[in-house]
């Protein structure tokens, strides 16, 4: 089967170190250097970025906060949902204008990457927990068409990037503790040596979290590092050098039902039963290398490479094991992964107008060397579940994409911008199966997915403190390995039947300074064909199949300002209406989730709102509340169950003081202030009815942390 991909790789979205979106100049506030988005080395303030396009710095991130999950900093941005399923086995679960919500581990339809390195895999798999918050200066988050200038995305792209080491050298320790006997420590160090041609900067930083789990049986341990190093190699030349590595051992308290959901939310029999748990072990680094050749043209080269290993029980009974085509109920693969991407910009003119051009090559490579046992063993004493037993697949996977691209930006009057741009992407899968037993035969086989993806914008000045856009583009996303590698019919081999999901994305927004904030707001509407869905969950495994036609359709509103020098307030409010437009009965006859047109996609928050005010000045108290809305998300196809609506609030305090060449920051924390019972996310079309993963009763957190500067 074959499939064509364009789209554009990034020219708007790397951001330099920021402040806060502050811009009043009254006598009374602090000025603050307004939010800067670049890459390459064009500059545009996020005023002036034709894209939904909202930038965290990484202090506000860390500020009376624990510092263990981006769910505890990102809920203010408009159009992303962020969810703690309380369960480090699997991740947080991450959407963007509902794309991402169907994903039971991982992150599925956003694009992640940690300081340029994707920590997204070439297949659209991804996970959030090699991100050290300890030691972030910023995260991006983009919505919208232009995700799709980063290839196999549908929803949005998230980067993170490191803190940069500066003058003079410090090094810090911090210790913070919390409900559920969860405690994290952590250490870091930062500097820099001079200025010029051989300086060099550095940010090293490690923790390590422990905790017992809200629910039974969802245990984990997480250590973590992170280092970044850069160099400057001369006047024109600088080299960035980057290493991530992450252990997690945790244990799986799977869904409940929705009788175990109103009866004891805590409780995890089956998980118990089964000792489900996951094991993952990943290590990756890259370099970067920037070259101004001259005034008008830059050269740029990323390269990195890494190795991940899984180990996974599932809670899969051994009857439906002992099918000769079963791939068992534990889950073994070692992944080694490898990228590059070549760039070039240039600065020129067309009709004397400026205009910037820049063309690269983005290749991506992953091998995985999936093995399946069986989760359980026949001795003396009787069986024994939860342990690896008999071996049931053995196969090689392999996934490339290969991505030319070319954009250019063109301010064709003197308050028009028109950007635009294609990338062609090419992503192939290969399989090689070498279990062949009996009736279960080689079941190798492959599958090439292309597809052209155009984007483009405009954008119109409206007054040097406003302006309105439009943009459009056409989204690309394949089925994951993970994906493909259950069939829903219950034969072995992979599901290469599934077809890559394309998507056309329209938006128009406004963007605004205004009170000494900036306010955005955007509505959109994205068609998609092909939608990639859930077809069944169980016992930890989830296969997929294809729903026709989707629309999504809604609003976007977002505020962010700082008043009267440390106060700030924040709001955003978000509709997404996720529908879908055709029957869809797969495989026949119709499963346990026959979908009807017009119903909703399930695992998406028709509506959220947040809203905080807080006191942040440079040292002495902080404070500040915060209260997120969620309405109802639907847990299957039919519409039949949902988890309900609900609103929590959280609040905190912290003291910041300087001794000498010392400086300490405490804090307190407290959330789920009113003790709301609510779940925290859903699984998508379970198919025993587990759907629900409680969220935590009222909870707290509080720590310290110490640095000192020689």
């Amino acid at each position: 089967m074959r499939y064509v991909l364009i789209a554009m790789t990034p020219v708007w979205f790397a951001a330099q170190p920021i402040a806060a979106q502050g811009f009043d100049t009254s006598p009374d506030v602090t000025v603050l250097e307004p939010v800067v988005v670049t890459s390459t080395r064009t500059d545009t303030v996020v005023l002036d970025t034709p894209a939904s396009v909202d930038i965290v710095d990484g202090v506000q991130m860390r500020q009376n906060r624990i510092q263990v999950n981006l769910s505890e900093s990102l809920n203010h941005i408009p159009g992303l949902q962020v969810q703690n399923r309380q369960n480090y086995a699997q991740d947080l679960q991450v959407s963007i204008r509902g794309f991402g919500a169907r994903s039971t581990f991982g992150v599925r339809g956003v694009r992640l990457y940690v300081d340029g390195i994707p920590a997204t895999m070439p297949d659209g798999q991804g996970q959030t927990s090699n991100i050290d918050i300890a030691s972030i200066d910023r995260v991006e988050i983009l919505r919208g068409p232009f995700s799709a200038l980063y290839g196999n995305t549908s929803g949005g792209v998230i980067q993170v990037f490191t803190e940069r080491g500066e003058a003079p050298p410090a090094v810090g320790a911090s210790f913070a503790a919390g409900s559920d006997d969860s405690y994290r420590y952590g250490l870091r160090a930062s500097g820099a040596t001079g200025s010029g041609p051989g300086s060099m900067d550095y940010s090293l930083s490690a923790s390590r979290f422990t905790t017992d789990g809200y629910r039974e049986h969802s245990a984990a341990t997480k250590n973590l590092g992170n280092a970044r190093l850069g160099l400057q190699l001369d006047e024109d030349s600088s080299l960035m050098l980057s290493f991530n590595h992450v252990d997690v051992r945790a244990q799986d308290p799977l869904g409940i039902t929705r009788e175990q959901y109103e009866t004891d939310p805590r409780a995890a029999p089956l998980a118990r039963q089964y000792n489900t748990r996951k094991d993952v072990r990943q290590t990756q680094g890259g370099l970067r290398y920037q070259r101004r050749i001259n005034g008008d043209n830059d050269l740029e080269m990323m390269v990195y490479v890494g190795q991940r290993d899984m180990t996974q029980y599932l809670s899969i009974p051994p009857a439906p094991q002992e099918r000769p085509l079963h791939a068992g109920g534990v889950i073994d693969l070692q992944r080694t992964y490898a990228g590059t991407d070549l760039r070039w910009t240039t600065r020129t003119s067309l009709a004397g107008r400026p205009l910037t051009v820049i063309g690269g090559l983005a290749y991506e490579y992953m091998t995985e060397d999936r093995r399946g046992f069986e989760n359980f063993a026949n001795t003396s004493a009787g069986r024994v579940l939860g342990v690896k037993g008999g071996l049931r697949r053995d196969e090689t996977n392999r996934v490339t994409s290969l991505d030319p691209y070319v954009q250019a930006s063109w301010q064709l009057a003197e308050s028009w911008t028109l950007d635009a741009g294609l990338r062609y992407s090419t992503v192939r899968f290969r399989s090689s199966d070498h279990y062949i037993r009996g009736v279960n035969g080689d079941d190798s086989g492959d599958a090439d997915y292309q597809k052209a993806l155009p984007v483009a914008a405009l954008r119109y000045a409206v007054t040097p403190d406003m302006n309105v856009y439009a943009s459009f583009g056409r989204g690309f996303e394949t089925p994951t390995l993970n994906e493909v590698s259950y069939r829903p019919d219950g034969q072995a081999g992979l599901n290469f039947g599934l077809r890559p999901a394309v998507n056309n994305n329209v938006e128009l927004g406004v963007k605004a300074r205004a009170a000494g904030g900036l306010l955005t707001a955007a509505v959109f509407q994205t068609n998609t064909r092909d939608e990639i869905v859930t077809a069944i969950s169980s016992g930890g495994r989830s296969t997929f199949q294809n729903a026709g036609r989707t629309r999504r359709q809604g609003l976007e509103l977002g505020w962010d300002g700082m008043h009267a020098g440390n106060l700030r307030t924040q709001f955003s409010y978000t509709l997404v209406n996720a529908r879908y437009r055709d029957d869809v009965c797969a495989p026949e006859p119709c499963g346990l989730n026959p979908i009807q047109a017009g119903n909703r996609i399930p695992g998406i928050a028709r509506q959220s709102a947040y809203a905080a005010v807080s006191w942040e000045p440079p040292q002495g108290w902080r404070v500040g509340i915060d209260a997120r809305y969620l309405s109802r998300i639907y847990v299957n196809d039919e519409n039949t169950d949902a988890a309900a609506s609900y609103t929590v609030v959280g609040a905190g305090a912290g003291y910041l003081w300087r001794a000498g060449a010392w400086e300490w920051n405490a804090f307190a924390r407290l959330d789920n202030l009113f003790d709301r019972k609510y779940a925290g996310s859903v699984i998508v079309n379970d198919g025993n009815g587990r759907f629900f993963e409680p969220a935590s009763g009222r909870n707290w957190s509080a720590g310290l942390t110490g640095t000192y500067s020689f």
